[in-house]
């Protein structure tokens, strides 16, 4: 029985190991966005920040703010921690109204992952 017992759980160590989620393999993806996703925020923000959950690759990092008219309002390219965790991106005077985040980015893992959000900047009334 115990012999049984042994095979049976040699048998299932692969197994266990194949279903383990290994970060390494996992892409980059959003964990945190300032400001939020779907947030209206009172004042407009000078900066967009977003912080994933893997490192990403400086190299190949693109962050964009849309307006309504579709102009990009980042300044300049995103900077990138040193940790790799976290992206940034100064941005003009915001008016009152909806922007679109618009984010893609290459893991460490060299997998490519991209998406967009929007964000509300309230008229201060």
């Amino acid at each position: 029985m115990k012999t049984m017992s042994i095979w049976l759980y040699a048998g299932a160590l692969p197994a266990i190991g194949v279903s383990s989620p290994i970060k390494a393999w996992a892409h980059s993806f959003p964990e945190k966005e300032s400001p939020s996703a779907g947030e209206k925020v009172a004042s407009p923000p000078t900066e967009i920040v977003i912080d994933f959950d893997a490192p990403i690759e400086k190299l190949f990092a693109k962050l964009e703010v849309d307006g309504a008219d579709g102009a990009n309002e980042a300044l300049g390219a995103p900077q990138i921690s040193d940790n790799g965790i976290r992206m940034s991106v100064k941005v003009g005077a915001l008016k009152p109204g909806d922007y679109t985040v618009k984010w893609a980015v290459v893991g460490i893992d060299t997998h490519h992952t991209n998406g967009s959000y929007t964000f509300t900047v309230a008229n201060g009334s």
